[in-house]
């Protein structure tokens, strides 16, 4: 699936629009405890909850596919991309707890702030645990989460660019796509049809793509 420049408009948009519905709306009700993050993702679109997690993609990241500087945090339960316009500059390994609205951004369940001082670093915590998947496992139920697959390239690496790159890996019970913004600089040149490779990323969503989304060079290794 490609992401074309109408597309991605219109998921700034609608982001934005969201953001300040609930920045003005008059007497908006703001969550007053903390929900998990797996407990969040089952209510309604619209609902404005509280969470609390460990950044799991550093703010920013993916600013060349997301045209935000956005980040994402889990905890136990699940995981969720919280879409903000301002670099906090939250790194991985953060702790941080963010007051937003659930929308949806072509398939991707995101949280959406009314702005900076709804969220607030908590320090820093241990790093997530990526969760290991087949690669036809990748869908909605990981949506969110930090996962970690490993197969055969299957598709080479292709340009998606201004927004970044793809290629195409399968372990047998099916193929997903590894989706990388151009914003997190990972070098691909590498890679090359057939090799055996395991992936670290962020499991997400685009249209009715489901794909994985690393966020550092070293998400990304070549196995013997």
């Amino acid at each position: 699936m490609l992401r074309t420049s109408s597309a991605l408009l219109v998921r700034f948009l609608l982001t934005l629009i969201v953001s300040l519905a609930l920045t003005m709306a008059p007497g908006a009700t703001y969550a007053t405890r903390t929900t998990d993050i797996g407990d969040a993702r089952t209510l309604p679109l619209g609902s404005v909850v509280t969470i609390k997690g460990t950044v799991t993609v550093a703010s920013g990241a993916f600013v060349s596919s997301t045209f935000d500087q956005g980040f994402a945090l889990q905890d136990k339960s699940g995981g969720i991309y919280v879409s903000l316009g301002t670099d906090l500059g939250l790194q991985l390994r953060d702790q941080a707890e963010v007051t937003g609205q659930l929308a949806d951004s072509f398939g991707l369940q995101i949280l959406v702030p009314s702005g900076p001082g709804d969220v607030k670093h908590k320090g820093h915590g241990r790093p997530v645990t990526p969760e290991a998947v087949n690669t036809g496992s990748v869908n909605e139920a990981t949506e969110g989460r930090l996962v970690v697959v490993e197969g055969a390239i299957t598709q080479a690496v292709s340009s998606d660019l201004p927004y970044g790159y793809k290629f195409y890996v399968n372990d047998g019970s099916g193929e997903i796509q590894i989706f990388v913004s151009a914003s997190t600089s990972i070098d691909l040149s590498g890679l090359t049809l057939g090799q055996h490779v395991r992936v670290t990323g962020f499991s997400a969503q685009f249209d009715t793509t489901y794909e994985v989304q690393p966020r550092v060079q070293a998400d990304i290794a070549v196995l013997p």
